[in-house]
C-alpha cells in the first residue's frame, strides 16, 4: 500500500528532522495510529513532496519524521479543467470528491441561469470552502501531491473568456434537438489546456450555448445515457485521461 500523505503549511521540509502538529498531526497519531519506522509523505499540494520515517510520536498529535529531500512534480499535460454548474445538496462536494480522485487540475464552480442552488452572502463562502476542503481530504485520499484549484465563483461571461482562451474547449450536452459530437472521438490537445463545461440539472440553456458557441466551444455527448451533473464531470474527466495518455 502507498504511503499516506499529510499536508504541510509553508515550505516542504528537507533532509531533516519535522514535528508534524495540529490537526494533521492528530490525525496521524490519533486516527491512523503511525508508528517508528512507517513512511509517510509530506506535501504542500502544490507538487512539492517528500518522502519521510516516522521517528516518534508526542502526545496525541505531535509526530516526529525524519524527511527525505524535497521533489517537485511537474504539471501534467494537457491540463484538464471542469466548470461545475452548482448542483443541489451535497452533490457540489460529490462532484469535487470524484474529480479530485480521478485527476482533474482545476474545478470552476459555476452560476448557470438553471441552478436551483445559490451561492450568496455567508452560504457562498461556506459552500466554496466547502468545495476548497473536499478537494483538499480528496487529494490526499488519493496520495496526491498536486492538490486541484478550486476558483472563486464564475459567471456565463467568466466561463465563456475561460472557454475562449482554452486549446479544446467542451461544453458537455444532450439534447435531441440539439447535434452534439460524440467527446470519445474529438481531437484532443498534445499540450495546453482542456476547459470542460458541466451543466446544472436542468441543463445548458439555449442562451449559454450560444455565448459559449461563440467562445470557440463545442457541444459533445458522453454516451448515450444521460449523467447526473454530479458524475458527468467524473466520467469525462476519465475519458480525457485514457486518451490522452495521462493513465497510461
Amino acid at each position: 500500500m502507498t504511503a499516506p500523505v499529510f499536508v504541510v503549511e509553508g515550505p516542504v521540509p528537507g533532509d531533516r528532522t519535522y514535528v508534524l502538529d495540529g490537526s494533521e498531526g492528530r490525525h496521524a497519531v490519533s486516527v491512523k495510529r503511525l508508528r517508528a519506522g512507517e513512511e509517510i509523505v509530506l506535501t504542500d499540494g502544490l507538487g512539492a513532496w517528500t518522502e519521510a520515517v516516522v521517528v516518534s510520536s508526542e502526545g496525541k498529535d505531535r509526530l516526529v519524521v525524519e524527511a527525505g529531500p524535497v521533489q517537485v512534480e511537474a504539471e501534467e499535460r494537457p491540463r484538464i479543467t471542469v466548470v461545475q454548474a452548482l448542483p443541489k445538496g451535497d452533490r457540489g462536494e460529490l462532484a469535487v470528491e470524484t474529480m479530485t480522485e480521478t485527476g482533474v487540475d482545476a474545478i470552476v464552480p459555476w452560476a448557470a441561469s438553471r441552478c436551483i442552488t445559490q451561492w450568496r452572502g455567508e452560504r457562498g463562502v461556506k459552500a466554496l470552502g466547502k468545495w476548497r476542503a473536499t478537494a483538499r481530504e480528496a487529494g490526499k485520499q488519493s496520495r496526491r501531491v498536486r492538490f486541484p484549484e478550486v476558483s472563486e465563483l464564475a459567471s456565463t461571461k467568466e466561463v465563456a473568456r475561460l472557454l475562449a482562451s482554452a486549446d479544446l474547449a467542451v461544453v458537455l450536452h444532450e439534447d435531441r434537438d440539439w447535434v452534439s459530437a460524440a467527446l470519445a472521438s474529438a481531437a484532443l490537445p498534445s499540450d495546453g489546456e482542456i476547459v470542460l463545461v458541466v451543466g446544472p440539472e436542468g441543463g445548458v440553456s439555449p442562451e449559454e450555448l450560444k455565448v459559449f458557441g461563440e467562445a470557440g466551444a463545442g457541444t459533445y455527448r458522453l454516451g448515450r445515457s444521460v449523467l447526473r451533473t454530479s458524475t458527468a464531470g467524473t466520467a469525462a474527466v476519465s475519458l480525457l485521461l485514457g486518451r490522452t495518455g495521462r493513465w497510461g
